[in-house]
């Protein structure tokens, strides 16, 4: 890739409602750059207030029926035409210091998109638990978004693009926010296009997060049997989602049976070994438990996915296998795993309480 000496024209474009808490730490990770444009979709707090007070270009443009793919398009639209990079971030949302800096220097005249580290959740440490690479760094001509929800950017030619691991992205959501649009938006998303796998894989969650086990089922299955949804990891999460239906309509054989599948499809993730471990612990079968985590903990690398559970890589495995342990009379082996819980979460008092229990063994 040739770099140029010209710097280059950086702007930050992002949509919002009602995001006043995040206004001071959202703005000063993007201040470096050239240009900031926010379009506010209906704040009823002081968030454009706040934001026009940093001079910041604040836009009020009601979308309805909102879209995330239409309100990110109008946003885009509003950056200059002479901007060379655009970056599309939420007010959720902070980029590490520097940046621009560095984009300067990674940038070229005929690179199209950046895909960058984005840390999409942190434990209690405030360490980041769920990181992948994201691509919402592009050119200024060329993208649209597309997708009600879970919306992505399109590119309109032959895109060229660069990984880094220079550029972080942290993600620190509201979780009090509510996610109730994002069904019937996941809804129409494949009303209009029933064969994009990504967005069926999505909806197969969605309906899982709501309890609708039987649909959850079938959409999933569904997403499985698409010839496009060619991503193993994605795949083996449907597989899991399946699993876990099963296992809230006591059907744990099928339960079973869909956690063997994902562990054929990725063998090299921890996610359906651990889920499987957990299954077994539903059913007090300690030795299969024991089994499972310790075929878990043979893994050592950490995908950089947006599926990874964050109870893959977390005092799960070791709190599974203390109460394994315990329960196979392994009074050691029980202290040995509740102690190494306890190093990466040394005040859960469920964790405390189990020790002395095993102590008292």
């Amino acid at each position: 890739m040739k770099k140029n000496k010209r710097k280059y024209k950086i702007a930050v474009y992002a949509i919002c409602k009602n995001e006043s808490k995040f206004v001071d730490r959202w703005y000063e990770s993007v201040k470096e750059a050239d240009e900031i444009v926010v379009v506010d979709t209906g704040s009823t707090d002081d968030t454009i207030q706040k934001l026009k007070e940093k001079n910041v270009k604040v836009y009020e443009k009601k979308v309805e029926p909102f879209r995330f793919d239409v309100a990110r398009n109008i946003s885009l639209d509003l950056v200059s035409k002479d901007v060379d990079i655009c970056v599309s971030m939420d007010l959720d949302e902070v980029i590490e210091k520097d940046w621009t800096k560095t984009l300067n220097e990674l940038w070229c005249d005929d690179l199209n998109r950046l895909r960058y580290i984005y840390n999409w959740h942190f434990d209690e440490n405030g360490n980041p638990d769920v990181t992948f690479y994201s691509e919402k760094i592009h050119s200024r001509n060329g993208y649209k978004w597309i997708n009600p929800v879970h919306e992505i950017l399109k590119y309109d030619g032959t895109e060229k693009s660069f990984v880094t691991d220079k550029i972080v992205i942290n993600h620190h959501p509201d979780s009090t926010k509510s996610r109730s649009s994002y069904l019937p938006l996941l809804e129409l998303a494949v009303k209009e296009n029933p064969k994009n796998d990504r967005n069926v894989h999505y909806l197969g969650r969605e309906y899982m997060y709501y309890g609708k086990w039987n649909e959850a089922i079938d959409t999933l299955i569904y997403h499985l049997s698409l010839p496009s949804a060619t991503w193993k990891d994605e795949r083996s999460a449907s597989m899991r989602f399946i699993s876990r239906c099963y296992k809230n309509l006591k059907r744990y054989d099928e339960a079973r049976l869909w956690l063997d599948k994902a562990i054929d499809e990725t063998p090299y993730l921890r996610d359906p070994f651990i889920e499987r471990a957990i299954l077994e612990y539903i059913l007090h079968n300690w030795k299969e438990v024991e089994y499972f985590c310790l075929k878990a903990l043979n893994i050592t690398t950490h995908e950089k996915s947006y599926i990874n559970e964050t109870f893959s890589w977390d005092y799960t495995v070791y709190d599974l296998l203390s109460l394994s342990y315990f329960n196979q009379k392994e009074k050691f082996l029980a202290l040995r795993n509740i102690d190494k819980a306890l190093e990466m979460k040394p005040n859960d008092e469920r964790l405390l309480k189990n020790r002395e229990i095993i102590e008292k063994m």
